[in-house]
């Protein structure tokens, strides 16, 4: 028997990436996956790469800063598994990178949106359905803004890391009684990247440090992770072998972000 039979788990942000290499285990290891993003096109690849393999998927499409939408999806994912067990809030965006006298209001909001009202949004409306049974939520951080420091323009990214990781340490005491474990991962340089998202403006008039994702990794000579490596980490937080895990951040960087925080 699979580790995750006849459970069902939400992924965010699952069209690429660490959504998409999370949605593709937690489905290898039995577990029904409702796929989330924007992106039709893309959860519907990843759908078909996970039901090719024997899995079962659902896609829903929706933006996780829009609540309305996002409580839709959540909704017909249980109508459709009868269950929810397993939320991975990894949807987000890099936004833009500027010194702060050029980084714009509206900028600053978007990345707060997605980022960290994303993640609020996503948690609130699974709670309901996972006190039925407990479950496992799992949130997906970065190094920035809880490690590292150095990478100058990252104001708006970093501070929704820090405060995704702030949150999920809340909500792991306040969800304890109801039997949900609630934990972070802080990935480092990741070979997938949401470089698509991410707007640099005039970083150079900032300090120099070493720049993420361009400085060493002491663990693999300087070679970025894998988005399969976090999806391990965040099916494993998941699982059964991590019950006595919550409230905890687990940093997935190879020592990268000892050397540059």
């Amino acid at each position: 028997m699979n580790s995750f039979d006849r459970m069902a788990a939400l992924v965010t942000g699952a069209g690429s990436g660490i959504g998409a290499a999370a949605a593709r285990e937690l489905a290898r290891r039995g577990a029904a996956v409702g796929l989330l993003s924007r992106t039709r096109s893309q959860l519907e690849a990843v759908a078909g790469e996970i039901e090719s393999a024997g899995g079962r998927a659902l896609v829903l499409a929706a933006d996780v800063s829009e609540e309305r939408g996002l409580a839709e999806a959540i909704e017909s994912l249980v109508a459709r598994f009868g269950r929810l067990d397993i939320v991975v809030a990894n949807a987000g965006i890099n936004g833009t990178w500027a010194p702060i006298e050029k980084l714009g209001f509206d900028e600053f909001r978007k990345t707060v949106e997605v980022n960290l009202f994303g993640t609020f949004a996503t948690i609130k409306l699974s709670v309901p359905f996972l006190k039925r049974q407990g479950g496992a939520i799992v949130v997906t951080s970065s190094v920035n803004g809880t490690r590292m420091y150095s990478n100058s323009g990252a104001t708006a990214y970093s501070a929704t890391k820090a405060a995704q990781v702030a949150m999920a340490r809340m909500l792991a005491l306040e969800l304890a009684q109801d039997r949900i474990r609630v934990n972070s991962v802080c990935p480092g340089a990741i070979t997938t990247q949401i470089d698509e998202n991410t707007r640099s403006e005039d970083v150079d008039e900032a300090r120099e440090p070493v720049v993420y994702p361009e400085g060493e990794i002491p663990l693999t000579d300087g070679r970025p992770g894998s988005a399969e490596q976090v999806a391990q980490l965040i099916a494993f937080l998941a699982s059964d072998a991590a019950s006595h895990i919550t409230g905890s951040e687990v940093f997935i960087d190879g020592g990268q972000s000892l050397l540059q925080g």
